[in-house]
């Protein structure tokens, strides 16, 4: 392919395309692969399809002479900043803050290609250069650090990112229409004055008196001294998050300055949606990596499609609603299956889509039956404690969807790698018809081998803090996937997730979790040890202790003692991590416990 089908990485490409300036100079922590999986890949289009001329630096050296950052000089118009598809230091460090040997967004797999808060070293490295160029920070790490935030590797309330950073404006969630809107502001004449009343947007200013549009919350200061107001912060925070209509939100960093935080824009309709999926993405990493090995994000996602965007599952520990919105945001069929045409007629593909999905597979055109009752409802979650009235389940444009991209000329399977909820399937206990069908298909269809689901946990306390449905639910679902494999004679395996040491669970939790899914026979090798990540619920109650809607104090396993014993009951076949668990349960007196995990344990081989 030639090299120009690719946006410019170098001056010299940049000439190839008959190019003296760029507008816009967009600096990523990831490698740059046009695809439009890749939140780079899909704003760079975005900023091309309006006008601009983009170049991308991808994982700048911060530690030499800068020269990645001065050798394409001044934009025009802007810098623009992301750490990557990860928040930096989730992508460098473990939940016991162990330093991560890989990178899967690097070539090669190899870590050490981007800082710690990449987006606040780049833009500090940028203002410092040029401190005349505005730069615009986007992508995961800086939507969730937009307000005042707990930082887990540093064990404190930072402000936001904005502060850190020192960028002129900040682009959160899903940014292609806020950063489409910039750019034809910007090449229309528009000065950057207007640009801060744009949807979607965040910035700095002098403190002034709030309008009746705008909700303050509790200043930075004032969360820092006292872990009630950061909890109530957040629930204000995550409130508005959860409205249709959301008010400007206002928070002050100190005696003289606050960040201002733009509701987003209205959920993207299909159409929307349809453009951006369309632009001219080569879906392939850019040919400066062909070398350095593969990149093993994209090999995972190189031959699915993404269908929706958007969770009303409301999960405690997940930032996809604060990001990506609650409210689901669908593709047209056809949109979709152009795109399965498009994979079909690559040269590597074999016959095998990986996944149709999007945060959760089977939200596809979900939503609510009367949008009035939407408009006026602020629940966190569609499906917790149970599923809305209001919301349609309905499967059917999902099941009619795979059965038309099976179809496609080329295409020998369809797997649904994204993990499924379960509950949806369900109503007052039972498996409702359309919920069946929906299973059915699945489970004859479009598993290879084995199917993700996300129980997370046995306690009904856990679950709850977790929002997650009742592990009652999942024993139903369990059962009726082991009936379904009988019955059409196939041998595969439900897959579920765990978290130990969420906030709320105790020790004497993570063994009833081991002896329940013991005796179940159930697979625990898909777990996680929680890490508190930037605006959750989670690092929320993690940090403060608190519940910051009820006020009630939570059971926190803060330690990385703790944690790691939490963690090692997933482990407990295992005599090295065994012998941990027991010398901890030990020196904490959880006698009792020693005794049963004792009497159940599985012999050792010899």
């Amino acid at each position: 392919m030639n090299i120009t089908q690719w946006l410019p990485t170098t001056v010299k490409e940049m000439r190839q395309r008959g190019w003296e300036k760029p507008d816009v100079i967009f600096f990523t922590g990831d490698a740059y692969v046009d695809h439009p999986s890749f939140g780079t890949a899909m704003i760079s289009r975005v900023m091309e399809m309006a006008g601009m001329k983009v170049v991308i630096v991808p994982q700048p050296n911060w530690q030499d002479d800068l020269r990645d950052f001065k050798k394409f000089g001044e934009p025009t118009y802007f810098f623009a900043v992301t750490a990557g598809c990860m928040d930096s230091m989730v992508n460098h460090y473990t939940a016991h803050k162990r330093l991560r040997s890989d990178d899967s967004y690097s070539p090669g797999g190899k870590a050490g290609f981007r800082p710690d808060y990449a987006t606040i070293v780049y833009s500090n490295i940028l203002k410092k250069l040029y401190p005349h160029i505005p730069v615009i920070i986007g992508g995961i790490e800086a939507s969730q650090r937009r307000f005042t935030h707990y930082d887990y590797w540093k064990n404190n309330l930072e402000p936001t990112i904005m502060w850190s950073s020192k960028a002129d404006l900040l682009v959160y969630g899903m940014g292609e229409k806020p950063i489409e809107t910039i750019c034809r502001h910007l090449l229309n004449g528009g000065d950057w004055d207007t640009i801060k009343k744009i949807s979607q947007v965040g910035y700095i200013r002098s403190i002034q008196h709030s309008s009746e549009n705008e909700i303050r919350i509790p200043s930075h200061n004032d969360c820092v001294k006292s872990k009630e107001l950061f909890a109530e912060s957040f629930r204000i925070i995550e409130t508005e998050a959860n409205r249709t209509n959301p008010k400007i939100l206002v928070q002050p960093i100190d005696e003289k300055f606050e960040v201002v935080i733009n509701p987003p824009y209205p959920t993207l309709t299909s159409e929307e949606l349809d453009k951006y999926y369309a632009l001219p993405f080569t879906r392939l990493p850019h040919p400066k990596y062909k070398k350095r090995g593969p990149i093993p994000a994209y090999e995972m996602i190189r031959h699915s499609v993404t269908i929706h965007r958007g969770c009303f599952g409301g999960c405690s520990f997940c930032t996809i609603v604060t990001h990506q919105g609650k409210f689901i945001a669908s593709r047209s069929e056809n949109s979709i299956l152009e795109e399965v045409k498009k994979i079909t007629q690559t040269p590597d593909f074999k016959g095998y889509i990986s996944d149709l999905g999007g945060p959760s597979a089977n939200m596809y055109r979900m939503t609510g039956k009367d949008k009035l009752l939407c408009k006026q409802c602020k629940r966190p979650s569609c499906i917790y404690p149970n599923i809305c009235k209001n919301l349609d389940p309905n499967h059917s444009h999902l099941i009619n969807l795979y059965s038309q991209a099976e179809k496609i000329p080329g295409v020998k399977k369809i797997f649904i790698g994204s993990g499924i909820r379960y509950d949806l399937l369900y109503s007052n206990g039972s498996l409702t018809v359309d919920g069946k069908l929906y299973a059915q298909k699945i489970i004859k269809d479009h598993i290879s081998g084995r199917l993700k689901v996300a129980p997370e946990h046995t306690s009904s306390k856990v679950l709850s803090l977790m929002r997650k449905p009742s592990f009652e639910l999942y024993k139903k679902f369990y059962q009726f996937f082991v009936e379904e494999n009988n019955r059409i004679t196939k041998k595969q395996q439900l897959i579920p997730y765990f978290i130990s040491s969420h906030p709320g669970c105790t020790i004497q939790d993570m063994f009833e979790l081991h002896q329940i899914t013991r005796n179940m026979g159930a697979l625990t090798d898909q777990i996680q040890d929680f890490t508190p990540t930037p605006m959750t619920l989670a690092s929320t109650m993690f940090y403060s202790g608190l519940d910051p809607y009820t006020g009630q104090k939570i059971y926190v396993a803060q330690t990385l003692e703790e944690k790691r014993a939490q963690k090692d009951f997933f482990f407990a076949h295992n005599p090295e991590k065994r012998a941990e668990l027991l010398n901890y349960l030990r020196k904490t007196k959880h006698h009792d416990i020693i005794l049963k995990l004792q009497v159940s344990s599985p012999k050792r081989n010899k």
